[in-house]
Order: structure tokens, then C-alpha cells, then sequence
């Protein structure tokens, strides 16, 4: 999650950490159900009204055309919000928050067609996502998006293993 202000050095090592790792990638993108099951399944979640974030994560998805391209032709957003809760594994994300999302609650949600997600309150669990998620073809020509993907798969040590599956 990027999370400091970017700069000219930071946009030039993402160029280069691309550079070096988009040949070695391919597509892998998880769909939006395989999402919702992993949060939900991993974690001990209070879904939220509908009404509360469901118009939150549409928007973000129509309204910004990188993700509204990814909607199928003719289909809606079907989204879901998720309030993460302070137990179970759960209490790793609460006891890791940044700094600066102390003591906020942790929210997430799924825009199940386009696998649209968001996460507000951790760094850690939106890392987390995103590695989980992968990246499909049109992500691997978006060095931001290469570079914060390796990067999240460093955080996780999934980095070699998302490697070895290119030769497979």
C-alpha cells in the first residue's frame, strides 16, 4: 500500500524494480469471489449494511477507468464491505496497524466482478490482498502496479514462489 509521497526517486525505482521483474511474471489474477473467499475465510469479518460501503466500492470502480474497465459488458458492481474484527487472526492485523491508523477500525471490500478491492486501516491486510490478488495483463504494463506487487510478495516472502510458477 503506498502509503509516503512519491517522489522522482521512488517513481524511478518502481520503473526499475519492473524492469527487471515484468519478464518474469505473467498473468494471475484472482477472481473477485476468490477474494471474497480468502478474507472471509481467513479472517473473522462483520459484514457492514450494504448501504454503508457498497456505494463506496462502486464508485471507486466506475468512477476510476482503470477499474471500470475491468467490469464485464452489461454487469453492475456487486460489492461487499466487511468490518475485520479484533480477534482470532484478526488481532495480528489490529496489532500491526500503522501508525497512523491506530485505534481506527479495519474495513474491507470486494467489487466481485472486476476483483476491485480496498481495504482502509491496514497496510498490512491491503499488502496482503494484493499479493493475493495478482496481477492480470494489462497490470503488467503498469510499473506502478509490477512494482508494488513485487514488493508486496517480498513483504510476504511469496516473491521466489510466484517466480517459480512462470516455469511450470
Amino acid at each position: 500500500m503506498l502509503t509516503s509521497k512519491v517522489s522522482p526517486e521512488l517513481v524511478r525505482a518502481w520503473k526499475d524494480t519492473c524492469e527487471t521483474y515484468r519478464p518474469l511474471l505473467r498473468p494471475n489474477k484472482k477472481t473477485g469471489p476468490d477474494i471474497l473467499a480468502y478474507l472471509t475465510g481467513k479472517y473473522p469479518v462483520k459484514e457492514l449494511p450494504a448501504d454503508s460501503i457498497s456505494e463506496v466500492i462502486s464508485d471507486n470502480v466506475l468512477l476510476n477507468e482503470c477499474y471500470a474497465r475491468k467490469m464485464p459488458a452489461g454487469k453492475t458492481p456487486d460489492a461487499t464491505g466487511f468490518l475485520i474484527e479484533n480477534s482470532g487472526a484478526g488481532k495480528h492485523l489490529y496489532e500491526n496497524q500503522d501508525e497512523f491508523f491506530k485505534g481506527i477500525p479495519i474495513i474491507a471490500g470486494v467489487e466481485i466482478h472486476s476483483a476491485y478491492f480496498m481495504v482502509e486501516g491496514s497496510s498490512l491486510l491491503w499488502d496482503e490482498l494484493f499479493a493475493f490478488r495478482g496481477l492480470d495483463e494489462e497490470d503488467l504494463t503498469n510499473y506502478y502496479l509490477v512494482a508494488e506487487y513485487v514488493a508486496c510478495l517480498r513483504r510476504f516472502d511469496l516473491l521466489d514462489s510466484v517466480l517459480a510458477c512462470k516455469v511450470q
